[in-house]
């Protein structure tokens, strides 16, 4: 049997720190990892290209971290994010150590304010960072589909966030409840969200810090994809929108992030797309950033085919996605116009008769007023390809060859670690199937939601 053998220092630093391999040897700082396949795989050129292109960026990596300035490394993600800096201390003190910032790997696109850790001493396990979260929910909506209730509460997230920040190893935890409300999609609550999707502990990796600017993830990742995040707490509004629920939210794989110079990052992963446990996507992340102004390039894809299938694996498992978003942030302002598109193969095998697209974008605007207050808004427009008669799938839920457009104002108000926040959502499908719109018949075009949602967010506050 002949086998690809892939050699990068880097790639090999990081499995030789976080796994015991059994092919792995190491000579001096030569580091190799043999990767065996069979020549009659039909898998074999795609991953020795994959391999390769992993390899090339972690080369890349390894070069620009031994020439790298001492700066703070900074994450893809982090890029997007937009945390508050750590308050000054009440009054000045030469020997206080400073005061501690918020979560580094925690993507919090704003308006809320993420409060910083609570920082423990836990002997063997080091210095961790710890936050918390619980919050409440309540919907209310016209329209609704059978089984959604009209009106209906809950505990909507109880979740605990457990980092290791500093050394060459770190890790970052992330344990709890929570939901996913989302725009046209019916109520699930916590207790069945946690069984069918992501489990009781649905982010987890180690890093492996191997330069000022390179970073190595493995484990249970936040997507590279998208302007949205999975959680709620994390977004401009409380329920996700349409175009939001065509990507993956979570997946299970190694990361390598890179800064390169002050304004360019990036991040590639190799992982198993939709959460399908089928290790087979590639997926990457350019930020470029200046000032308050912002462009990322998002894109993956799937470089095998699968039938598998599960709540948080549904046919989009077998796509491929590019996404552009420009953000700008200056004093009350954020503005964020982003465009999406994502197209599934035909393949019959997989149960896709014809290929389908979706293709739509979104804008999200948020003004900061004083005391505490702000109001986000966000406009959607997402459209599918194809039509009921030509076998193309029904991949926004309104049926083949669909669209809809969405409406969401958030007031918000925030004081400390405490807030509350209300959508006021309309939707409207276009062009949909009867018995596939809203309402018992599924017959009426529109719905309007009002949600709220009531938070208490934990950090240095129980420490003080």
């Amino acid at each position: 049997m002949s086998y690809l053998r892939f050699r990068s220092p880097p790639l090999g630093g990081l499995l030789n720190e976080l796994t015991t391999h059994k092919c792995y040897s190491v000579d001096g700082d030569e580091r190799e990892t043999p990767i065996i396949i069979p020549t009659n795989s039909p898998h074999f050129v795609r991953h020795a290209v994959v391999l390769a292109a992993l390899a090339t960026f972690t080369a890349v990596s390894y070069a620009a971290g031994d020439n790298a300035s001492s700066s703070a490394p900074t994450n893809v993600q982090e890029a997007q994010a937009s945390t508050p800096a750590s308050p000054p201390a009440a009054a000045p003190a030469p020997t206080a150590a400073p005061a501690p910032a918020p979560l580094s790997t925690f993507v919090l696109t704003g308006p809320l304010q993420w409060l910083p850790p609570a920082i423990f001493d836990a002997g063997p396990l080091g210095k961790l960072s710890v936050n918390g979260i619980v919050t409440g929910f309540a919907q209310f909506q016209n329209n609704s589909v059978p089984g959604d209730d009209k009106a209906q509460a809950t505990l909507s997230n109880g979740q605990i966030f457990i980092q290791k920040a500093d050394g060459k190893l770190q890790y970052y935890i992330q344990a709890g409840a929570y939901t996913m409300p989302t725009l046209s999609v019916p109520f699930v609550n916590a207790q069945t969200v946690v069984n069918n999707f992501y489990g009781p502990v649905p982010v987890a990796f180690l890093k492996l810090q191997a330069g000022a600017t390179t970073q190595f993830e493995i484990g249970s990742l936040p997507t590279l994809m998208g302007a949205e995040s999975t959680f709620t707490y994390q977004n401009f509004n409380i329920e996700r929108g349409i175009v939001w629920n065509q990507e993956n939210a979570i997946n299970r794989g190694i990361q390598i992030n890179q800064t390169v110079g002050k304004h360019l990052s990036g991040a590639i992963s190799w992982n198993d797309g939709y959460y399908s446990n089928r290790y087979s996507w590639l997926s990457g992340s350019v930020t470029y950033s200046n000032g308050p102004h912002s462009l990322v390039y998002d894109g993956m894809g799937n470089l095998g085919q699968t039938a598998f299938q599960t709540a948080a694996t549904p046919l989009q498992n077998n796509s491929y996605m590019h996404v552009v978003i420009y953000s700008y942030a200056k004093g009350p302002w954020i503005i964020q116009p982003y465009f999406q598109y994502g197209k599934l193969p035909a393949n019959l095998k997989v149960g896709v008769p014809t290929a389908t697209s979706a293709t739509g974008g979104a804008l999200n605007v948020s003004y900061a007023f004083k005391s505490g207050f702000s109001l986000p808004v966000r406009w959607e427009y997402l459209a599918s390809s194809g039509s009921a008669i030509d076998g193309s799938l029904n991949l926004l839920g309104f049926g083949s060859g669909s669209s809809g457009t969405t409406f969401t104002a958030t007031p918000t108000y925030q004081k400390g670690g405490m807030y509350l926040r209300s959508d006021l959502a309309w939707v409207h499908a276009i062009d949909s199937t009867s018995g596939d719109d809203f309402g018992t018949k599924g017959t009426d075009q529109s719905q309007f939601r009002a949600v709220l949602e009531f938070g208490f967010i934990f950090g240095n506050n129980i420490t003080k």
